[in-house]
C-alpha cells in the first residue's frame, strides 16, 4: 500500500472509526456494528461474506481468478484461489458458523473498450470466485456482476446488506 493510501484509510477511519476500508488485493473481517468498504470495483470482484447469527462480515476486493495467473509477487490476496479460503477460514476463527455463511458478490464488469464475450477478465474473476464458493459450501444469496461499470460496496455487519454505489445506477441495497 503506497503511503498516500495508507493516510487517506487512516484519515477516513479517524472520521468513522465503524467503516473500514478493504483495498484492492486484501480481505478483512469485523463483527457488529463495523462495515466493510471497498472502492473501485471494475473487473475486480467484491466478495462479501456475512453470518446472519453472529453478525460477522467478511470481505475481499478480489483481483483475478488465480495465482497460477500472474507471475507478479505482492498481494496473495488479489486472487480469488487464496483470498476466498482465506477469507472463510478468518470468519471461522472468529466464530463463525461455516454453514451459515452466506455470500453476495458485486463487480465483475467488463471495463475495457473492445472486450467482449465470456472471455473478459470481469467474466473470469465471477466464475472464479463462484467455483472457490462453491468449494467452501458458502451459497451466494445475490449478486450484482457484469455490465461495464464500476461499483464502491459496504457491507453491513449489523444487517448484511450490502450498499451498491455506482455513478451509472446510483445507490442501492443488495
Amino acid at each position: 500500500m503506497s503511503e498516500a493510501s495508507a493516510l487517506l484509510r487512516d484519515l477516513a477511519q479517524a472520521l468513522d472509526p465503524t467503516h473500514f476500508i478493504v483495498g484492492v488485493g486484501e480481505i478483512a473481517c469485523a463483527r457488529e456494528p463495523e462495515v466493510l468498504v471497498t472502492q473501485a470495483l471494475g473487473s475486480c470482484v467484491g466478495v462479501a461474506l456475512w453470518d446472519p447469527r453472529l453478525r460477522i462480515g467478511g470481505l475481499a476486493h478480489v483481483m483475478l481468478p488465480a495465482a497460477s495467473c500472474s507471475a507478479a509477487t505482492g498481494k496473495r490476496h488479489r486472487f480469488a484461489d487464496i483470498a476466498i479460503p482465506d477469507l472463510v477460514e478468518r470468519m471461522v476463527d472468529m466464530g463463525a458458523g461455516p454453514r451459515r455463511i452466506v455470500a453476495k458478490l458485486a463487480g465483475g464488469a467488463s471495463m475495457f473498450r473492445g472486450e467482449s464475450g465470456i472471455d473478459t477478465i470481469g467474466d473470469r474473476n465471477v466464475a472464479a470466485v463462484r467455483d472457490q464458493l462453491e468449494r467452501a459450501g458458502v451459497p451466494i444469496v445475490v449478486e450484482e456482476t457484469g455490465g461495464s461499470h464500476a461499483r464502491t460496496i459496504e457491507l453491513s455487519t449489523a444487517t448484511g446488506i450490502l450498499l451498491v454505489r455506482s455513478y451509472t445506477y446510483g445507490i442501492h441495497e443488495i
